[in-house]
């Protein structure tokens, strides 16, 4: 069941519009001064820095956001399962959507819960660690039990992220939505060492079968996210030849060396913006920016497209 609020968003995406979301959440706690977690990356600061995350999210809005996504993504499943923290996964996702409703108050927003299928990471790099896996059973039940979670805290729709693969991203998507919760599916794309486009992580998974496999879901939206700017566009296009409904584009800038963001060639927040017009014409009808992207291009696009 949607909310007002998201019903007319996905409406006017539906129609053609613009709609502007947000930039990097986990990346923008970390540069306002929250320590990030070796095990649980951005989660933890949502027990133990949530003016930080509630700052972070009035800092988009500010920018002109018009979706909020909770501090949701890290606190996956599988990663607090590995560590034996399953059971703090309610209530680290309860503050962190309650701290975005309190930071959307009033001003129209509508409240995301991000949902990942998030694993360890090797030490010191952003590459998953593939010495343990679970089986489609157990992993459908830990992601049952997350789009409750994010339903239950109040996310007015759930965001897939960093979706890669038709195994673990598949079901993830499939379980979300069973919730009940309208659902967006963010494909994160790399290039393989021959070139190929594929899942991030995962050389196993060319682009044009997983876009087909998880288009084939109907979610309201599907979008290419967490993907280097210079893929992001060859990456809509794959995504358009399986997709015609609506579509969002929000690349990363930057790398990750666990637990931290590093910074490096960010685009700056003109040149993204000049980037953003050629996602635009190939019918990406939301636009924002994930990890590296920070308020100060959200602010651009908004003036690059809303003014």
């Amino acid at each position: 069941m949607s909310t007002p609020g998201y019903a007319d968003l996905l409406r006017r995406m539906r129609d053609g519009e613009a709609v502007l979301l947000d930039g990097g959440v986990g990346t923008e706690i970390q540069r306002q001064g929250a320590p990030m977690s070796t095990a649980l990356w951005c989660a933890e600061a949502n027990l133990s820095h949530p003016h930080i995350v509630r700052d972070v999210h009035r800092t988009y809005l500010a920018a002109g956001a018009e979706v909020v996504t909770a501090n949701t993504f890290a606190s996956s499943p599988l990663l607090l399962e590995h560590f034996g923290r399953l059971d703090e996964m309610e209530r680290i996702d309860a503050v962190a959507l309650g701290v975005a409703r309190e930071a959307a108050a009033g001003s129209g927003a509508v409240i995301a819960g991000s949902m990942s299928t998030m694993r360890p990471t090797v030490p010191g790099s952003d590459r998953t660690q593939l010495d343990h896996g679970w089986s489609e059973n157990a992993a459908r039940t830990l992601f049952k039990r997350k789009a409750a979670s994010l339903r239950d805290g109040g996310a007015e729709f759930i965001i897939m992220e960093m979706m890669r693969d038709l195994d673990y991203s598949r079901w993830a998507c499939e379980e979300a939505l069973a919730s009940g919760l309208p659902v967006w599916i963010g494909l994160s794309v790399e290039r393989a060492s021959d070139g190929r486009l594929v899942g991030f992580g995962r050389q196993d998974c060319e682009l044009g079968p997983v876009a087909a496999g998880l288009a084939a879901l109907q979610p309201d939206v599907m979008a290419i996210m967490h993907t280097s700017v210079d893929d992001t566009l060859p990456a809509l296009e794959v995504l358009r030849s399986h997709w015609s409904g609506p579509t969002a584009a929000y690349p990363e800038c930057g790398r990750y060396e666990a637990p931290d963001w590093k910074f490096i060639g960010v685009a700056p927040p003109d040149e993204y913006a000049a980037l953003s017009r050629e996602w635009r014409r190939l019918g990406a009808h939301a636009l924002g920016g994930c990890c590296g992207v920070g308020p100060e291009h959200i602010a651009r696009l908004r003036e690059e497209h809303f003014t």
